[in-house]
């Protein structure tokens, strides 16, 4: 295999949950060697999040974690001890990238503070995950996934007009964060190697959602151009739009408004143009008419699968898909011809099946090189073959509980 675009590039990871994890597994999935850095006994708490494997709760099942930890190496270190942070900092001295997602001040407080770090290697790159940043009147606060989409996201127009506001499902701001902090991480990256001095990096998850792509820059540009506040809205779509059933589940067709005509040629009614109920896009407009136009619409779907629905759209081109469940997913052709799907195999589990590259590049591939580690897994191969400690140093450590 080609050498990765991060081959030598050494990471410190000090995070925990999904945000610095997802960023430090995308710098590992492109060949940086990511040591991750967890409290001994119990380690990152990512290892009790289900879904576990089998559902079976353990702290080496967990999807999660077995997930966003692939490619790295994992040591067990006691921070709050002195041994425990001279061996970090032994450590430091040589890496190239410190992630750290501890709440603001924490590492300071330990000694282990950004001007601490820069004076033993002035190009190492440290990024801090925060929720809300390292500085500001709401440094200190405490959040959750559904309390920064509220504050920083378009919550406020999800959910019905006649009921409160809804967050939608997942975890989706916390991977936005990583993959911002993934990005900013390479950025300094490329300074460091032009200057030989390390960025120190503030990514926030309120201000990674403000500027999300998900809704809420639209948003934000609409309101400071026209004072337009985004309302939650009653569900519905134009007639030969959005979610309709079909024999086996559901479709998305967006075939109204211009595309209607190519719509009513799929389901063999074209005649249906010159009824005075579809025959312009303001007629079609008018209320009750999308349920009108269903009773042609909805009969014909439900003669043909949703893979049928969507090949038929597409014939006619119309933008289309089926709703597909994980199941789908995983079993789509489109997905195992591109190669997206990576088949591993874990200590703790066996095999299993992830979610591989994000995106290709055809001269520096992304590679699985080795599983999530186990709790503590890569001590010896860190501690001793880097840091030249002894296999006796080692049974200390681990009798003083710092590793």
């Amino acid at each position: 295999m080609p050498d990765q675009p991060l081959r030598g590039l050494t990471v410190l990871d000090l995070t925990e949950n999904i945000a610095g994890p997802y960023c430090t597994k995308l710098l590992a999935d492109f060949g940086a060697d990511v040591i991750k850095v967890e409290r001994p006994g119990t380690g990152d708490p990512t290892r009790r999040m289900a879904p576990f494997f089998h559902d079976e709760p353990h702290p080496e099942r967990s999807g999660p974690f077995l997930h966003l930890n692939t490619n790295k190496r994992g040591i067990t270190l006691d921070l709050e001890v002195a041994a425990g942070r001279r061996i970090f900092l032994e450590l430091a001295r040589t890496a190239d990238v410190l992630v750290e997602s501890f709440a603001p001040g924490v590492l300071p407080s330990l000694g282990l503070g950004h001007e601490a770090l820069r004076s033993i290697n002035p190009r190492l790159v440290k990024t801090s995950i925060s929720n809300f940043g390292q500085d500001g009147p709401y440094r200190d606060y405490q959040s959750s996934e559904i309390v920064t989409y509220a504050l920083g996201g378009p919550m406020y127009a999800t959910g019905l007009p006649d009921r409160a506001p809804l967050k939608l499902g997942g975890n989706v701001v916390q991977y936005q964060a990583g993959a911002v902090a993934a990005a900013a991480t390479a950025i300094a990256l490329w300074d460091a190697e032009a200057t030989g001095r390390g960025e120190r990096l503030d990514v926030s998850l309120m201000r990674v959602q403000a500027a999300s792509q998900d809704r809420r820059t639209t948003m934000l540009l609409g309101y400071q151009y026209t004072g337009e506040i985004n309302e939650r809205r009653t569900p519905g779509s134009a007639p030969g739009g959005g979610v309709r059933p079909c024999a086996d589940g559901y479709v998305n067709i967006n075939g109204s408004a211009a595309r209607f005509p190519l719509t009513v040629r799929m389901i063999g009614q074209p005649e249906l143009l010159s009824a005075p109920l579809f025959k312009d896009e303001v007629a079609r407009s008018r209320p009750g008419v999308s349920e009108e136009f269903d009773a042609y619409y909805i009969p014909f779907l439900m003669e043909h699968s949703k893979r049928e629905c969507f090949e038929l759209s597409q014939a006619f081109h119309i933008p289309s898909g089926p709703i597909y469940d994980m199941a789908d997913v995983l079993g789509d052709a489109h997905f195992q011809e591109r190669d997206y799907w990576l088949r591993t195999d874990h200590a703790g589990v066996g095999q299993l099946t992830q979610p591989g590259r994000p995106f290709i590049m055809n001269r520096s591939p992304w590679a699985f090189r080795r599983p999530a580690p186990g709790l503590g897994q890569h001590n010896e191969a860190v501690l001793c073959g880097v840091l030249g400690y002894s296999p006796l140093d080692l049974a200390r450590l681990r009798r003083l509980g710092v590793i």
